[in-house]
């Protein structure tokens, strides 16, 4: 597609939208930067443009005059794809191309690309370490917090990217198609913006639509959803499983991480000789052992690393110990599945922080996963009343509720006894509180730094 010298509207002014207006600008377009935030000032959103970039920006409102000038869209992945301005652009035929889709068409070398609804930014920095480890030439982008455009015209065929793709991001790709993709797992998550599992799961399955047989594909053999896809994948199905023994791919036999393919099965590793912790930082280790191995890397350099690799921040990580009570920051425990996870880590009497912004999840099975683990459980944000509703119905007593994040703070301390546990892991999203989970980890670890 010619979009040299031709304006390219782009919707959003953080990192993502900034990252493509970079890439524009670089190849010659006309980039068009649009917010409907109308608190937003012109002036405050041409500070953040990259150096060197010029782009045409309004804020609030976009003139009609101008819808006819545009070639393409480039929604950031904050933006519904079902919006009246986004769906007006479709039906004029105007292709739709969100940061998964411009990144990859720019970019060069191999790709190796991560989703699921639990523990991709963990499983992508890790892979990323890995391949920094053997290669000389590595990116990581994507959700992870770097975006894949802003890097594409970095990346030469000599390189190795490796991306993190939310299902914001895939629901926007049209031939994007990764070397080595992975789905590590779909529950649900983000129905407010995606109304169906159907609908979700469609998404996250995106990243692999585009792949053929000479791509890698790797599962989840313990999700029945993904167990499904693998039947209609297009790709070479590598599969991992924490709970049964596989003839081909990644599986835990006892506290040992095995592999099988046609040459028979053998031991790689113990899982008491990584830093993660939790069944789910397993899964997310052989994930990672998979993707790496069919990016060419050596198995002993594999391993070392994943040795070496130390838990993503605000992901069950692991704070200090405090007058004998140990905290644990899980802010990025931002839905049920992921919280089940974190709770499911934990190997003390445990004082649970949670409670946040309501994306239409249900609770029970996260309480359920408390198994009398949780001796305390304090609530806060617009969903307390919710979660405290289900918790007692499933029998959990001890229930306190904290109008700020600070009462919430000292009201764990004050529940926790030397030999506990205190776990910041919300089950729900950080908005209306926070500005994102990193605020609301890192105020967590700022307190208990200062105890």
């Amino acid at each position: 597609m010619d979009i040299y010298n031709k304006k390219v509207l782009v919707i959003g002014t953080g990192l993502s939208g900034m990252g493509a207006v970079k890439l524009l600008g670089r190849l010659g377009s006309i980039p068009v930067l649009y917010d409907e935030n109308e608190k937003l000032t012109e002036a405050e959103v041409r500070s953040r443009l990259p150096e060197g970039v010029s782009a045409e920006i309004f804020i609030g409102a976009l003139p009609e005059s101008l819808r006819e000038e545009i070639v393409l869209l480039v929604p950031s992945p904050g933006v519904p794809v079902d919006t009246e301005l986004v769906e007006s652009f479709r039906r004029k035929g105007i292709p739709v191309w969100g940061e998964m889709e411009m990144g990859w068409r720019f970019a060069r070398g191999r790709l190796a690309a991560i989703t699921g609804t639990n523990g991709k930014t963990t499983t992508t920095a890790l892979v990323g370490q890995i391949m920094r480890a053997y290669y000389k030439e590595v990116h990581v982008v994507g959700n992870i917090g770097h975006p894949y455009t802003a890097e594409a015209l970095e990346t030469t065929e000599e390189g190795v990217t490796v991306a993190e793709a939310s299902s914001f991001q895939l629901e926007t790709t049209e031939n994007f198609r990764p070397n080595v993709s992975a789905i590590l797992n779909i529950t649900p998550d983000h129905l407010d913006r995606h109304h169906t599992m159907e609908n979700y799961a469609a998404a996250k399955e995106r990243i692999a639509l585009c792949q053929t047989g000479e791509d890698v594909c790797v599962l989840n053999y313990g999700d029945s959803r993904l167990r499904d896809f693998a039947a209609r994948c297009p790709a070479r199905v590598v599969f991992f499983s924490s709970a049964e023994r596989l003839r081909q791919g990644m599986y835990l036999e006892g506290e040992d991480i095995c592999m099988a393919d046609k040459n028979g099965s053998r031991r790689l590793m113990n899982i008491h000789d990584m830093h993660l912790v939790g069944l789910c930082n397993v899964e997310n280790v052989m994930a990672a052992i998979a993707v790496s191995l069919y990016m060419g890397v050596p198995m002993e350099i594999i391993l070392d690393t994943v040795r070496k690799f130390k838990a993503v921040e605000h992901r069950i990580e692991f704070v200090g110990t405090k007058n004998g009570v140990d905290y644990y920051n899980d802010s990025k425990g931002t839905n049920p599945d992921a919280a089940i996870q974190g709770i499911r880590a934990m190997s003390k009497p445990t004082v649970l922080i949670a409670g946040g912004y309501d994306k239409g999840n249900e609770y029970d099975e996260w309480i359920e996963a408390f198994e009398g683990k949780v001796k305390c459980l304090v609530l806060i944000g617009q969903t307390a009343e919710k979660i405290e509703a289900c918790a007692r119905k499933h029998g959990v007593g001890n229930i306190l509720r904290a109008e700020t994040f600070e009462e919430a703070l000292l009201a764990s301390t004050a529940a926790a006894a030397g030999g506990d546990a205190v776990l910041l892991s919300p089950a729900c999203a950080s908005w209306g509180m926070f500005p994102n989970y990193e605020v609301r980890g890192n105020l967590f670890k700022d307190y208990v730094n200062g105890l």
